[in-house]
């Protein structure tokens, strides 16, 4: 065990998050929390027409309880940790939010809705506040992802998560203007309810799309525990028994936690997905697209598709074989290459209706997704094994030619940037989706809201948003 001469995690993470600031803040840190609770909101009205969702609606509005927070687009009040649950799980359902590349994990799932419930709970906040808190909640699960050096595959873990638990009671907790032992007591609470597995995306467990709201609710449960004086874990990440060691084995770069907390912004790496499945499919899926280009309608031509990948992808969206290559579930097809490539080959796009029950029988997918296999590959193993992999993928055709395509850097990463009207358009896809109408200028109202945030003085207006019209 790797011991520390320096106060605990908790402790430098706690004072971090207590004095930041919209003052604080830089610009371009400012626009990355904006960019996030747009992207995330407009994630949650479509998976809230996805499956399990009305379910979890249906327990929480029968459990009942204190009105505090809303769930979004139902509009419904029931207590906030409810709430933040519901809408955790909700903004993950379709596999649409934000990927931070190198540390594997999605961060707004937990950290938004949390936010969002604390901002009801405490009766309003300035938009300036509820940045900040949201700031903070992203900074804290990114930088524990950057920080940690096992893979999910290892581990067993799924770090959306598991670092979301973190992320969301920091958010929660800086948004109800806690106080540097208020917000220690409060990871270390939650630190007592701390999990998210990896099984579940073996299994193409509906609870796949739950856990971030499960780190969402502990947020809320948490907080509001500290705030009445419930004393938690001290030494929550660095202790003997602390998470460092239990969870992540101490293969986790204690420097990287810490240095410039508070300066540099790990959050302004996040990804965005053009595309509504598990981002390690985004490299094929944007190699397929390319290569479509040169191959043009001749799927029919089509001898075998090789990709080549790293460890870590290829167990997360290639394995089982017989599974990826003929899912039976939306989660499969969600966690597919061989899906999600056949049918970016065949219809030149890979949208929300790809991945509904009319989709997964189709014989043209299935057909072309037969053809697909994957393989470790030794050189992108090397270069990128803790992250989104890399990929090659070779198409061959039936007169033996062979096309090649390796994609480093997938559309939506910081440096392959998706466009505001990307934006803008993946969030008319969203609203589409929803399960109650939310009007024509949901998106326009939604865009201005958070181009405003900061002006606003009650955060509770980016609800109306997300509010069905009658």
């Amino acid at each position: 065990m790797q011991e520390t001469t320096t106060e605990d995690y908790a402790v430098t993470l706690s004072r971090f998050a207590t004095q930041l600031s919209l003052d604080t803040l830089p610009p371009e840190a400012v626009l990355a929390a904006k960019a996030n609770i747009f992207d995330t909101l407009a994630c949650a009205a479509a998976g809230s027409s996805a499956a399990g969702i009305s379910e979890l609606h249906g327990l929480a509005t029968q459990w009942g309880g204190a009105p505090q927070a809303s769930i979004l687009v139902f509009g419904d009040k029931v207590p906030a940790h409810q709430a933040a649950w519901v809408n955790g799980a909700m903004a993950h359902a379709r596999d649409y939010d934000d990927t931070h590349d190198a540390a594997v994990l999605h961060a707004g799932v937990s950290v938004v809705p949390a936010a969002l419930a604390a901002a009801e709970l405490a009766g309003g906040v300035s938009g300036s506040d509820f940045i900040a808190g949201v700031a903070a909640g992203l900074e804290t699960i990114c930088r524990i992802g950057v920080a940690t050096q096992i893979g999910i595959i290892e581990s067993g873990y799924m770090y959306t998560s598991l670092f979301g638990h973190f992320g969301a009671t920091v958010a929660a907790g800086r948004v109800l203007g806690l106080n540097e032992t208020q917000m220690i007591n409060a990871l270390g609470i939650d630190y007592s309810q701390v999990a998210g597995n990896h099984q579940v995306t073996r299994d193409a467990a509906l609870t796949k799309r739950m856990q971030p709201g499960f780190a969402a609710m502990a947020a809320l449960i948490s907080v509001q525990m500290a705030r009445v004086g419930i004393r938690g874990a001290q030494k929550t990440f660095e202790g003997e028994d602390g998470f460092l060691r239990v969870y992540l084995h101490d293969r986790c770069d204690r420097a990287v936690l810490r240095d410039g907390l508070g300066e540099r912004f790990e959050f302004t790496q996040l990804s965005y997905k053009p595309f509504p499945c598990c981002r390690f499919n985004h490299p094929a899926i944007s190699a397929a697209l390319t290569l479509r280009k040169t191959i043009g309608q001749r799927v029919d031509r089509i001898r075998a598709i090789r990709v080549g990948l790293n460890h870590q992808a290829y167990q997360a969206v290639c394995t089982p074989v017989e599974v990826r290559k003929a899912p039976k579930t939306i989660v499969q097809a969600q966690f597919s290459i061989p899906y999600t490539v056949a049918t970016a080959l065949i219809d030149g796009r890979v949208g929300m209706d790809h991945f509904a029950d009319a989709s997964l029988v189709r014989k043209d997918l299935l057909a072309l997704a037969s053809k697909v296999d994957a393989s470790v590959d030794a050189d992108i193993e090397r270069q990128a094994g803790r992250n989104i992999s890399p990929v090659l993928v070779e198409i061959e055709m039936d007169d033996g030619t062979v096309h090649r395509e390796r994609v480093d850097v997938p559309l939506g990463h910081p440096d392959a940037p998706m466009s505001e009207d990307d934006f803008n358009g993946k969030a008319h896809d969203c609203m589409r989706a929803s399960i109650r109408p939310l009007g024509d200028d949901a998106v326009a109202r939604l865009r201005a809201q958070v181009n405003q945030l900061e002006k606003q003085s009650d955060a509770r207006e980016l609800i109306k948003a997300l509010s069905p019209v009658t």
